[in-house]
C-alpha cells in the first residue's frame, strides 16, 4: 500500500462504525482513532496500529528513531479491538437462497493476530502454547468453542490469566480470513489450504454449505436448535470482509419469551440517572433477574409498576435457570399470570405457556413492510388477526379440543412470528 505524502489522507476501518482518518501534515502523522488522540505524548511522537498496519511496522517506527523511548511506546500500543466483521440481523424480506449458511456457534468471537488471540475489545486470550500449535502467522476470524450450550463453561476457560489444562477441551472454529482481499469463497479456501498446510491440532474450519431457499433456512434452523444450537448465519456469495457492521453476513435466531412480575425498579446510572435503569422481575418459578435492555426513554421515566406482569424476550436459560440477554418487550394487558395456572413443564428451558384470554400483539417493520400481527387464546380457541399497522386487518379463528392443544398451537404461531423476525410490542 503507498504511504500518505504531505498533505495527503486516507480512511481505514477499525472497529467504529465509521472509518478512522489517517492524516500527514508537514510529516507529523496523526489518526482519528482514541488510542492516537490519548496518548500523553508530543503529536509527532504518536503512532497507533492503524498507522503502523497502513504505512508498515518498520518505516512507522523509522520515522520515531530516537525521538522517543520505546518501552512507552510499546505500552501505548498494546493491541486494541480488532477490526472485525459485525453481523446485522436477518430480514425476512432478504430471500436466503444462494447465501452461505453456517451454524451460529455459541462461543467467545477470537481474532487471531498471528501471534495470540483477542477479543472482539482487543484484550488477549492467554491461550497454551500448545494449543495455538500450528496456528499461521495470517490473521484469522473465529470462535473458541466447547460445544453447544456450553457458553458458560468456555468463558470461564478463555478468561482465565494462566494457561489452564481445560483449554483441551476447546476448539478454535475457524470462519475467514480477514486480511485476504479476496471474494468469500477462494478466503475459505485459503483457510482450508492454511489448515492441511500447518496442521494444527485444535483449530477447524467452520463447515459451510449453500441455502437452497427460505424453506431450507427454516429447517437447518430447527435442526440446530434442535441439537442445542444458538441459531445460523448467512454470508453474501462473493462478498469482501469488511471490519466493521454489515449486511453482508446476517445472524439468523429465534427469541424465546417468558412472562415475567416487576418486583423492583433499579435506579439509572450515567445518562439514565434520575431514572430507570432496570426493571427487578421475577418469574413464576421465583428465579429473579434484571432486565434493562429494550426500554424506550418514555418507560424509564415512567416504568411498569410494582405487581405488573411484563413480557421479556431472552435467547436461553442459563445453567441457573436465568434467561440470557433479556430484552424488555412490552407490558402484558391482562392480569398476572397465576403461579398455579402455569404448567408443570414451565420450568423447562425455552418453555413458554399462553394461558386463556391472553392477549399478544407482534408488529414488523423492515423496508417497505409495517405489519402486525396479534393472538388471543379464549379457552380452546385461538384468535388471530393480522394486516398492516394502521389498519383493522383480517381475522381468523380455530378451535381445538383442550385448552392444552390451543395453547401449544399458539405457542408454535408465536415461535413463528419470532423466528420470521416479528417483535412482541404487548
Amino acid at each position: 500500500m503507498p504511504d500518505l505524502l504531505d498533505g495527503q489522507t486516507a480512511e481505514v476501518w477499525g472497529s467504529g462504525s465509521k472509518p478512522y482518518l489517517l492524516k500527514n501534515i508537514g510529516g507529523v502523522y496523526s489518526c482519528s482513532c482514541p488510542a492516537w488522540r490519548n496518548q500523553s505524548l508530543s503529536i509527532d511522537q504518536r503512532t497507533c496500529k492503524h498507522l503502523r498496519q497502513y504505512r508498515g511496522e518498520a518505516v512507522e517506527m523509522a520515522r520515531l528513531g530516537n525521538l522517543i523511548d520505546t518501552a512507552p511506546l510499546r505500552a501505548a500500543t498494546v493491541p486494541s479491538a480488532p477490526p472485525l466483521l459485525l453481523a446485522e440481523s436477518w430480514n425476512p424480506e432478504t430471500d436466503p437462497t444462494g447465501w452461505w449458511l453456517s451454524e451460529k456457534l455459541d462461543g467467545v468471537r477470537a481474532y487471531w493476530d498471528g501471534n495470540q488471540f483477542l477479543s472482539r475489545n482487543g484484550n488477549v486470550f492467554r491461550a497454551p502454547p500448545w494449543f495455538t500449535q500450528g496456528l499461521p502467522e495470517t490473521p484469522l476470524d473465529g470462535e473458541l468453542w466447547s460445544g453447544r450450550q456450553q457458553f458458560q463453561r468456555t468463558v470461564s476457560i478463555v478468561r482465565r490469566s494462566d494457561a489452564c489444562d481445560s483449554w483441551r477441551d476447546v476448539r478454535y472454529l475457524i470462519f475467514d480470513a480477514p486480511t485476504l482481499a479476496q471474494p468469500f469463497e477462494q478466503r475459505q479456501d485459503a483457510v482450508a489450504a492454511l489448515l492441511i498446510a500447518h496442521q494444527p491440532p485444535f483449530a477447524l474450519g467452520l463447515a459451510q454449505s449453500v441455502c437452497r431457499s427460505a424453506e431450507h433456512l427454516t429447517q437447518e434452523l430447527d435442526r440446530i436448535e434442535a441439537l442445542g444450537g444458538e441459531g445460523l448465519m448467512l454470508r453474501q456469495p462473493a462478498s469482501f470482509y469488511e471490519p466493521r457492521r454489515s449486511s453482508t453476513l446476517l445472524k439468523v435466531k429465534r427469541f424465546q419469551n417468558c412472562e415475567a412480575v416487576v418486583i423492583g425498579h433499579e435506579p439509572g446510572k450515567g445518562r439514565h440517572k434520575g431514572r430507570l435503569g432496570a426493571l427487578l422481575v421475577q418469574l413464576p418459578n421465583g428465579i429473579r433477574f434484571a432486565c434493562g435492555t429494550g426500554l424506550s426513554d418514555t418507560q424509564r421515566n415512567l416504568p411498569p409498576a410494582l405487581g405488573e406482569t411484563v413480557t421479556v424476550q431472552f435467547q436461553e436459560l442459563t445453567d441457573g435457570g436465568v434467561p440470557r440477554f433479556p430484552v424488555f418487550a412490552g407490558v402484558r394487558n391482562d392480569e398476572p399470570v397465576a403461579q398455579e395456572r402455569i404448567h408443570s413443564q414451565s420450568h423447562r428451558k425455552g418453555h413458554v405457556t399462553m394461558s386463556e384470554t391472553t392477549s399478544r400483539r407482534f408488529e414488523f417493520v423492515g423496508g417497505n413492510s409495517r405489519k402486525f400481527w396479534e393472538i388471543r387464546v379464549d379457552a380452546n380457541d385461538v384468535h388471530v388477526r393480522y394486516g398492516r399497522i394502521g389498519a383493522t386487518g383480517q381475522s381468523s379463528h380455530k378451535s381445538f379440543e383442550t385448552v392444552a392443544v390451543a395453547e401449544a398451537h399458539a405457542e408454535k404461531l408465536v415461535r413463528e412470528k419470532i423466528g420470521k423476525g416479528y417483535v412482541a410490542v404487548a
